[in-house]
């Protein structure tokens, strides 16, 4: 009983910032904290969307809740948020660098804007908000949650510019966790698999537009709420790597271990490609 009350009140009047908060796994990691006492800030690009969702926190989770307008890959406005934030709740307890965009297309098909605009959101847009971040962290003690995917495992075709974000955000983050080592802040890169969100509707193709998909063969998919409630868990054991991948064990150890059998008999199921007919 003592762990479970003491549990409940770990992030009670917290400052959590998530990033791209008004959908998916963001959106429902919101509500998840938001249901656990936290003071949440949300940072995405769609205003409606972010007015809605304050509306909700307060109105049925009765917290304090602020929605600001802002594109990660903008170190500018960035810094200007994080401002914001303190200014408004003194500081900041927990970051969650969630936003993220993919893309569909083949290396040779895919123009430089498109690689340029995926690490610009998914790399460029962690590291401006963690160096925004970091000195309240610092002062407070937090957490820093990373986003990052089953791809920082094993690769998935037609994806060459998510696949090298991911590969960076391991690279940078390991890095600051070993440098922020006795400073009291917690880097935490979290690994989902499949998950139920809005990311491969809105999947750019070569040529930086976004065109319908057609269905992908997936197999399991997990929902925003279960990835979200994971990612809560992890964070009040203060992990350090969470992987939620519903890509066993034996497909993460082929890929280490065995790449060639890797992939000749997972990757393209993993890829989201129907097999030949």
């Amino acid at each position: 009983m003592y762990r479970k009350v003491f549990a409940n009140k770990v992030f009670d009047r917290k400052v959590v910032v998530i990033t791209g908060g008004c959908a998916g796994i963001g959106r429902a990691l919101a509500m998840r904290l938001a249901q656990a006492g936290a003071r949440v800030v949300i940072f995405d690009l769609q205003q409606q969307a972010l007015d809605s969702l304050v509306q909700h926190l307060a109105d049925h989770h009765n917290v304090e809740a602020l929605g600001v307008l802002c594109d990660v890959a903008d170190a500018a406005a960035v810094a200007q948020a994080m401002a914001l934030t303190v200014e408004r709740f003194g500081g900041i307890d927990v970051l969650v660098n969630n936003a993220g965009i993919t893309h569909r297309s083949s290396f040779a098909d895919t123009e430089l804007a498109v690689f340029q605009r995926i690490m610009a959101v998914n790399y460029f847009g962690a590291l401006h908000c963690t160096k925004a971040a970091l000195p309240s962290l610092i002062a407070r003690g937090g957490q820093i949650i990373v986003l990052s995917s089953l791809s920082g495992f094993a690769p998935l075709l037609y994806r060459s510019a998510y696949n090298a974000s991911k590969h960076a955000l391991h690279g940078l983050f390991e890095t600051l966790r070993f440098e922020l080592k006795g400073s009291g802040v917690n880097v935490m890169l979290v690994c989902p698999g499949f998950t139920a969100t809005d990311l491969r509707k809105n999947a750019l193709v070569g040529d930086g537009s976004v065109a319908a998909q057609p269905p992908l063969a997936m197999g399991q998919v997990a929902s925003p709420q279960d990835v979200a409630e994971a990612i809560f868990q992890g964070a009040l054991k203060r992990r350090r790597l969470l992987v939620l991948s519903n890509v066993d064990w034996r497909a993460r150890l082929l890929a280490r271990f065995f790449p060639r059998v890797f992939e000749r008999i997972l990757l393209p199921r993993l890829s989201g490609l129907k097999p030949p007919r």
